[in-house]
């Protein structure tokens, strides 16, 4: 039996690959948080998690200090005992953000790990349900485009054969749906066109924008609330007909529960790093499939296809390219949607020598 014998973290910045602007805030940089494990047997996993832009370092210090010891001697085999454990450990600091995405990083590094020493790829060994996963664009949709810039974007990636967009809303109630019907009258019927207001309405305030949205089919109303407002998030669902998307900002899988017991998700957008790894990933996405509710991930493409791939309930996966500066590869693409990835482990062919010259910690 090969065991844990070293665990190190540390911390890189990542420049965005083009300006991103919602209804809140800006997003400057990314900064990724790298877990790497080996076993004395050779065996090695890289895992990581990320913010976007603060934080970091916090998430590092939590790895360091009271972490990444507890890996030592472990059987890297047993992820549901090691997750479970250091989740225990943390029991003070969760469930919140902070601690998800330190355990995300250990977690991923350990179904790496997982998957090398079996030679299989992550979607095969989590699941295998499918080999592709359909792809949705969200980099031409950011608010502070133009009306005329968001048309332009959505005929381009309707023309690159993506069967989907996303778009922020959070201006006016009237320029949302001005901005919204110019774009559906020049995609089409037939062109799925999303929607993300990043928790910056109230509930009635979301209530009423639905109204005048509602006319152009959009095919989801994302995180129109902050994301503890369960309860108004259910008002907002049982009131209009656009599915409510929900889960990049929820950190445990009973938040998730909750929202699924009260009809107030129709769309399920589980974060990997946020929730805290493929482990509890997992759980929320079989979770959705016993209620009959569709999964579709915020961010971390080059992670999701895999976790797309592996799971029967999952409908889309965004598209929003975030880590072409420190790998060698790209995710495969072929008729609007996203390969699933061949090599064993995550998937992603690290560029080693691009991370070390962005290492900040």
């Amino acid at each position: 039996m090969a065991v844990i014998t070293q665990a190190e973290a540390y911390l890189i910045d990542l420049e965005v690959e083009t300006v991103r602007t919602d209804a809140l805030q800006t997003f400057v940089k990314q900064e990724t948080i790298f877990v790497e494990i080996r076993t004395d047997d050779g065996g090695a996993g890289v895992g990581y998690s990320y913010t976007i832009g603060t934080g970091g370092t916090a998430v590092l210090a939590l790895l360091r200090d009271n972490l990444l010891a507890r890996l030592v001697g472990q059987d890297p085999r047993r992820v549901e005992a090691i997750w479970r454990d250091l989740f225990l450990t943390t029991k003070a600091t969760t469930v919140g953000a902070i601690t998800s995405l330190a355990l995300a990083a250990v977690d991923t590094a350990l179904w790496d790990l997982r998957c090398r020493a079996a030679g299989q790829p992550l979607w095969l060994l989590a699941g295998g349900a499918k080999d592709r996963i359909p792809l949705y664009d969200t980099e031409g949709g950011w608010l502070h485009l133009s009306t005329e810039d968001l048309v332009r974007g959505a005929k381009d990636s309707q023309s690159a054969g993506w069967p989907g967009i996303k778009m922020k809303v959070g201006r006016s109630p009237a320029q949302d749906a001005e901005r919204l019907a110019a774009v559906r009258a020049a995609v089409g019927p037939d062109f799925d066109v999303m929607l993300d207001a990043n928790q910056s309405l109230t509930a009635s305030d979301a209530i009423r924008r639905a109204r005048l949205l509602e006319p152009y089919d959009p095919f989801w109303f994302e995180e129109p609330l902050p994301a503890e407002d369960v309860a108004g998030h259910e008002l907002v669902a049982a009131s209009t007909s656009i599915p409510v998307a929900v889960g990049e900002s929820m950190y445990a899988p009973g938040q998730f529960a909750e929202y699924l017991r009260r009809g107030a998700a129709g769309v399920v957008q589980v974060d990997v790093a946020r929730i805290g790894g493929i482990t509890p990933w997992l759980k929320v996405a079989h979770l959705a499939e016993a209620a009959n509710v569709t999964v579709c991930p915020h961010f971390l493409m080059e992670l999701h296809v895999s976790l797309c791939c592996a799971v029967p309930n999952s409908r889309y996966l965004e598209h929003i390219p975030q880590l072409r500066a420190i790998t060698r590869g790209e995710i495969g693409l072929a008729g609007g949607h996203a390969l699933a990835p061949s090599t064993p482990g995550l998937g992603i062919d690290w560029d080693r020598d691009a991370i070390d010259d962005r290492r900040t910690h």
